[in-house]
């Protein structure tokens, strides 16, 4: 089997600092046989001479597009408008298959290219659970920003920081309100962990609801609470828990919304309240004014805290990568990327096999 050549992309958007595969673990692909090309990012958050340091062969931002044909690009968020045609294969989370906006017209540039999406999201076992996944540090830092936001500590722009920095500003702001309640939904997922901890850590006790709670969903009971973070990945399509009229309810305690899912735009959202995402540089919405509701809704919460998440992230995607080509995993990716294009109308049903997740 020829060796996997993976090529490790510069991100685009400029607040991403995280990695899908970190230094130590980039030694270990090397090692392996691996090819491996990691392109100069001076926002990335380990330093590009420690990967030329464990073997890598260092290139030039945004080269990947001239890549080798056999070349696997690999990234976390989104690509660049350009090209137009994607010819390779590109594993990161793409957010393609819930007819998010612009979902479509990224299919169709993989489709006029040639190439294949093989979405981290989609990356599972068997039994449908996530391989790797930022998770647990979304959550964290979903809740962290609601709690600082909610005891007015929350100052803009957000700035990367690291989890020792953070937990100290959690434990020593004062909670000034008066009864304060939280709300964890989803609080038994890999995100509602996350947050359960970052509460514990500002010494805030959350009420916790999952599926047994929100299966038949007590609307004023959530309402009644001064904050809630949704940790809620819906896979199909569900009662929202906040709707429009919901805001405008005299009874509404509910203050801060923090939205670790940031699924706007798609038919599964549970929270159909916004139409676009929080940034770094004004990361809370006012969506009612009398009684006031804030919303933050960040699509990138784990690069928050870049070195942690990627550490995690990349701890558990490197043995995966080491079976490209092999596991059934990447299979399961191709098939559903496959699947999305009959469901859009795409052409990709033209791709080979050499087009898949088992050329290596």
């Amino acid at each position: 089997m020829t060796a996997l050549h993976l090529w490790l992309r510069h991100e685009a958007r400029t607040t991403e600092r995280r990695t899908p595969v970190v230094p130590d673990d980039a030694r270990r692909l090397v090692e392996a046989g691996v090819r491996l090309s990691v392109e100069d990012s001076p926002q990335r958050v380990f330093p590009t001479r420690e990967y030329e340091a464990a073997g890598a062969r260092i290139v030039p931002a945004g080269s990947w597009i001239s890549a080798p044909d056999d070349a696997v690009v690999l990234g976390l968020k989104e690509l660049p408008d350009e090209p137009a045609e994607l010819a390779h294969r590109h594993v990161f989370f793409g957010h393609a298959y819930k007819r998010q906006p612009g979902a479509a017209a990224l299919l169709r540039r993989f489709a006029a290219g040639g190439g294949a999406l093989l979405d981290l999201e989609y990356l599972v076992d068997g039994h449908g659970r996530r391989l790797a996944a930022f998770g647990f540090w979304a959550g964290y830092l979903g809740a962290a920003l609601a709690v600082l936001q909610h005891r007015g500590r929350l100052t803009a722009p957000l700035l990367p920081t690291g989890k020792g920095e953070l937990d100290a500003t959690l434990r020593h702001i004062p909670d000034q309100a008066t009864g304060f309640t939280a709300l964890v939904v989803g609080a038994l997922g890999r995100s509602g962990r996350g947050a359960r901890a970052a509460f514990a850590t500002a010494g805030v006790d959350p009420t916790c609801w999952d599926l047994a709670e929100t299966r038949d969903l007590d609307r004023p009971a959530l309402l009644a609470h001064d904050l809630m973070v949704n940790c809620v990945l819906a896979t199909a399509p569900v009662p929202p828990f906040v709707r429009e009229q919901d805001l405008d309810d005299p009874a509404r305690r509910l203050r801060t919304l923090s939205d670790v899912t940031c699924d706007v735009g798609s038919p599964l959202n549970v929270l159909p309240v916004y139409d676009r995402t929080t940034e770094w540089a004004d990361p809370v919405r006012r969506l009612r004014e009398e009684p006031p509701l804030d919303l933050i809704a960040i699509d990138n919460l784990p690069s928050l805290l870049p070195r942690e998440s990627s550490v995690d992230f990349s701890a558990d995607l490197t043995p995966q990568l080491l079976d490209f080509g092999v596991g059934q995993a990447w299979d399961r990716c191709l098939d559903r990327y496959h699947r999305a294009g009959r469901e859009l109308g795409s052409d990709t049903g033209r791709l080979s096999a050499e087009g898949g997740a088992g050329r290596a």
